[in-house]
């Protein structure tokens, strides 16, 4: 909405939407002259200038120089978003180990960091952890901490509205953490927690697998599998957070998804993480096996296919459920190679009433972590682009 449809007399109203328009054309329509910005928002020439000059003053917008013999006379003035005038965190949280990337306000990674974290240790333990890991990040990148406007954390198991981790079976004593406040008092931005299947979904919605599909679920097959799904673009969570914590059921083959396959159990067998010396090793088997699949190895090969079997219920619980465009597999069994993602568009599609398509991630394990960065950089859209009061966030004092 701009000058020209929008109806009402408040000037302030005007200023913000116009102000909202311009950034957003700038931003995501790269630098442009004044005329031709005016022509693109629908706005007059003195209103936009007076608008560029506000954007100037906050520091969102920059004049470009000059090219090099850029002609004779003067040339026209031409102006960019500043996507260095803030970043965005995200922070991926694991059993042991935690992954940070930060990103400029179009997105582009700028940096990023990896530390082990102690899988025994207490909370406490592991939060300062990954507050030293978060100060050796923005220093090796060169970003103060004050450049950040908002800071989005993923987590193993599931997360309720308050950003309080209500369950979780794979991180001892991380039950009842209020990680958005604990995290919350490092940072002087908004700190937003959420599950790491969503933060998946939404990674491979904006840059993996999934970048054409409005209706998605992305399944992270790991320690145990679970799932996190986009309806109509948009994350689903439910009341609680819990939306997607469909193998929680053992009857749909979802839990112990490392241990069945490293020890070979079949289902209802009792197979569990508590039988293995830990989860990490485990992870490190099953990743033997997988790669022995992708070599074509007989007994690897049938080990892959009866997990698959047995994940194919609860995978295909979900797709009946929801009835998505595409199911993502990630994760680390997935991230092993691609026999388990074969092996899984054997066994799902005959569970289905209609057609569904399996794609493996193309993310890695960066996944999680470029999830929680596009939460992070949606809740600076609300603030760049609000038009009503903002709620508490601040500009960035650095440049």
């Amino acid at each position: 909405m701009t000058e020209r449809s929008l109806h009402g007399n408040d000037p302030s109203v005007l200023r913000r939407l116009n102000a909202a328009a311009t950034l957003r054309e700038l931003r995501d329509g790269g630098e442009s002259t004044l005329s031709g910005l005016a022509g693109r928002v629908g706005l007059s020439r003195p209103t936009t200038e007076g608008v560029l000059g506000e954007l100037i003053g906050r520091g969102l917008v920059a004049e470009v120089a000059p090219r090099p013999g850029a002609g004779l006379g003067r040339p026209a003035r031409r102006y960019r978003f500043r996507a260095e005038a803030g970043h965005a965190l995200g922070i991926d949280i694991e059993a042991d180990r935690v992954r940070l990337l930060v990103a400029d306000l179009t997105g582009e990674v700028v940096g990023g960091h990896r530390a082990p974290l102690d899988r025994h240790g207490r909370p406490a333990g592991r939060i300062a952890a990954v507050r030293a890991a978060v100060k050796e990040c923005l220093a090796a990148a060169g970003i103060g901490r004050r450049s950040l406007r908002a800071v989005a954390a993923g987590t193993p198991g599931v997360v309720g509205p308050d950003g309080v981790v209500t369950r979780c079976a794979v991180m001892p004593g991380w039950e009842g953490v209020d990680l958005a406040r604990d995290l919350g008092r490092s940072f002087p931005c908004p700190v937003l927690v959420e599950n790491d299947a969503n933060l998946a979904a939404m990674a491979e919605r904006w840059r993996g697998a999934a970048r054409a599909a409005d209706d998605v679920v992305c399944v992270l097959a790991g320690l145990h599998t679970g799932a996190g799904a986009l309806i109509g673009g948009r994350l689903h969570r439910g009341r609680w957070g819990a939306a997607g914590e469909i193998g929680m059921l053992p009857e749909l083959g979802l839990l112990d998804t490392t241990a069945v396959l490293v020890t070979g159990a079949g289902p209802g067998s009792g197979a569990s993480l508590a039988g293995l010396a830990s989860a990490g090793p485990a992870l490190d088997d099953a990743g033997r096996v997988l790669a022995a699949a992708g070599r074509g190895d007989p007994a690897a090969l049938d080990a892959v296919d009866r997990l698959a079997a047995r994940m194919a219920r609860g995978v295909a619980a979900i797709a009946l459920a929801l009835d998505p465009e595409m199911i993502v597999i990630g994760g680390p069994l997935a991230g092993a190679g691609a026999a388990l993602v074969d092996a899984l568009r054997r066994h799902v599609p005959p569970l289905c009433l209609s057609p569904v398509r399996i794609e493996a991630s193309r993310l890695g394990d960066e996944a999680i972590g470029l999830g929680a960065v596009r939460l992070a950089l949606d809740r600076v859209d609300e603030d760049l682009f609000r038009v009503g009061p903002a709620r508490g966030a601040t500009e960035p004092a650095e440049r």
